[in-house]
């Protein structure tokens, strides 16, 4: 039972190390979010490890691995809030209001990075930093208009199961010994009846079944004749 919960804190310290090494080994020009300082070591391990008994359930055993990263953060000169939000987004257990509040600091951080980090008492810097904001609204405007001009780009196309529903319909038409034609139309509201035009066809029905209640994207017109005895042979 120990030896179960402490391979729980083992993957945590393990996600946690290979984090940071990822975060060290980049150089500052091309970080997109502030530097991950919080260690995953074998110190870390053993002091989490005291602290682990037998009779722990499993939340017990994770409210130890985040009370030991949160002291972690606090003793850190920079950073607390940005590296304690990343840490709860390594184990997957970030809230709403903190996801938007790791993504405003990772904004924030990326125009401080493009201003250079000369501060905001800089009039030039004030300048970059709107400039930087109009820049990253346009971005997203380009990015929205991009994704809706693929998909209008992108044909209209009949999924395989509706061209199955299509084909066991009409072959369930002409298996009855009439005059069928089959036309494929507009999705209408329900199933209609309409009458022939002609009065020579007087004998014809026309019928329309709804695509909404075969589960189909269009309707199909069927136009149903009756045969002489002769004709049906």
């Amino acid at each position: 039972s120990v030896m179960k919960k402490l391979m729980r804190v083992r993957d945590t310290i393990l996600r946690v190390n290979l984090e940071y090494i990822r975060s060290a080994a980049m150089e500052d020009a091309y970080r997109t979010e502030p530097a991950f300082r919080l260690q995953g070591s074998y110190r870390n391990m053993n002091r989490i490890a005291e602290r682990i008994l037998p009779i722990m359930t499993d939340g017990e055993v994770e409210e130890a691995i985040f009370s030991h990263y949160e002291n972690e953060a606090q003793t850190l000169t920079t950073g607390a809030e940005a590296n304690l939000l990343k840490f709860r987004e390594l184990e997957k257990v970030q809230t709403e209001a903190e996801v938007e509040r790791w993504e405003d600091i990772r904004r924030k951080f990326n125009r401080n990075l493009l201003m250079g980090g000369r501060g905001d008492d800089d009039p030039v810097t004030r300048v970059v930093g709107t400039l930087a904001g109009f820049t990253e609204g346009l971005g997203r405007i380009e990015g929205v208009l991009s994704k809706a001009a693929t998909h209008q780009m992108q044909p209209a196309t009949l999924a395989d199961v509706t061209v199955e529903k299509l084909e066991r319909i009409i072959a369930q038409l002409r298996a009855v010994p009439v005059s069928v034609e089959i036309k494929v139309v507009p999705v209408h509201e329900g199933d209609e009846e309409a009458p022939a035009k002609s009065p020579e066809k007087s004998a014809a029905k026309k019928k329309r079944i709804s695509g909404k209640a075969q589960n189909l994207p269009v309707d199909v017109e069927a136009t149903v004749e009756q045969l002489d005895a002769e004709e049906g042979v």
